[in-house]
């Protein structure tokens, strides 16, 4: 077996292979005459087939079946013997000419670039300290008002804040939008869940009214040919109504098990959550700003095809399960973000490797019991998450994710930086 290995663009390389002609002509041979013991064919007794009819009826079948065998068999030692990490599985291109008894195949793929990590002495890590005030517990409070809201019909123009009951249909250049017409759906002013400035034409819109107006859509937008494009759309406005906040009682204490309704148990519980989830935005913080720290100290080239897949599973986060609009959001608004997560999947795989990092099983089983806590039973989802070995994989990673960062925070300068509430809340969102 000879093997090359070309150079492309970047991380690109093909392997060419060539087999040894004499091994799969030997082994093509061997197989025909097993064959030719029980060879049936019309006008020739059992087993009494000339081999030179069974190589012309089946050789070219025996010969791609040992052929491809033989690649698999070679793929693994070549790459081996070349020191490549690759990628993804290679596309194979068979080269063969059996007259001149080339046996050969290309190898397209591409490799895991060579990373040599740098230390993260003398970045600035900036860890967020976050002391809630009171004014703080009334705003979640407020929240979890907002969240437990009826609604209430009113005779009155609609109002920001009001929810609509609609009906609507666009059109483009005269032409009815393709999915772009609903019945009876349900519309919260300010929500933003629609195009910009839809919701803004409601703003006034009394139950029984009939609107037109038009939009122009975002550019760039998830729909390439909607991108930048002015939409008309007709609007029946079947209903408003108005949100109603519940009081702050004991009977609105005891939806969040505080049985005996107290409210200074409630706003108490209010707190040690906000705590947590403080905490947990606080070490989400300083994560992003360590692997933006470590993406800046190690520029690498990453593999299109990974970062290809990167895009295809943020798509799927985006979209969720309507293949249509996945298809036709461009990967260019994803790219930049995509390339990120895989150069800092790759150093932080790095890492652990270089370090010999191995999750430490107390420090898993504490993760799942938190990630169990918000279930009824939280002992069952435990022993599920251990029954699943993908599961239990996907904690794993967190975990050494978690000992990657905490290694790395070791050379880095760690700055406490005070922070209000509203301020790490913003920060997260926009991350």
């Amino acid at each position: 077996m000879q093997v090359t290995v070309e150079n492309g663009e970047g991380l690109a390389r093909q392997m060419i292979v060539e087999l040894s002609p004499d091994d799969i002509e030997r082994e093509i041979d061997k197989r025909l005459q097993d064959f030719a013991s029980s060879a049936r064919l019309p006008g020739f007794r059992p087993g009494k087939v000339p081999m030179r009819i069974l190589r012309q009826r089946f050789g070219d079948g025996v010969s791609n079946e040992v052929f491809g065998e033989m690649v698999k068999d070679s793929l693994s030692e070549a790459i081996a013997k070349q020191e490549l990490r690759l990628a993804s599985p290679p596309d194979i291109e068979p080269d063969i000419d059996r007259r001149a008894r080339r046996y050969a195949y290309k190898a397209k793929f591409e490799v895991l670039p060579e990373i040599t990590t740098v230390s993260l002495a003398g970045k600035l890590i900036k860890r967020p300290v976050v002391d809630l005030a009171d004014s703080d517990i009334d705003q979640i409070v407020n929240r979890l008002r907002s969240q437990h809201k009826t609604w209430s019909p009113v005779e009155r123009p609609a109002e920001p804040n009001d929810r609509l009951t609609i009906s609507y249909a666009g059109a483009l250049d005269g032409e009815a939008l393709p999915n772009g017409s609903a019945e009876n759906i349900q519309i919260d002013l300010g929500s933003g869940k629609m195009i910009p400035g839809f919701e803004d034409q409601l703003i006034g819109s009394v139950a029984g009214q009939e609107l037109d107006f038009d939009v122009t859509f975002p550019d760039p937008h998830p729909v390439e040919n909607l991108a930048g494009k002015q939409v008309r759309f007709h609007v029946v406005v079947h209903d408003v109504a108005m949100p109603v906040l519940p009081e702050v009682d004991a009977e609105f204490a005891r939806q969040f098990d505080i049985e005996d309704g107290d409210l200074d148990k409630f706003r108490a519980a209010v707190r040690i959550n906000a705590q947590y989830e403080v905490a947990k935005q606080v070490k989400a913080s300083v994560k992003r700003q360590i692997f933006d720290a470590v993406w800046e100290a190690n520029p690498i080239d990453v593999p299109a095809v990974l970062v290809a897949e990167q895009i295809k599973m943020a798509k799927q986060r985006l979209q969720g399960a309507d293949s249509s609009l996945i298809l036709q959001f461009p990967d260019e608004l994803l790219e930049d973000q995509a390339k990120r997560s895989v150069a800092i999947q790759l150093i932080v795989a790095e890492i652990i490797k270089s370090h010999d990092m191995v999750p430490d099983e107390d420090r898993v089983r504490a993760l799942a019991a938190t990630l169990a806590e918000g279930y009824d039973n939280p002992a069952a989802v435990i022993a599920h998450y251990y029954a699943d070995s993908q599961k239990l994989e996907t904690i794993k990673s967190m975990v050494l994710e978690d000992m990657v960062v905490e290694h790395l925070l070791v050379d880095a300068e760690v700055q406490e930086e005070p922070m209000t509430f509203d301020a790490l809340k913003m920060e997260q969102e926009g991350a």
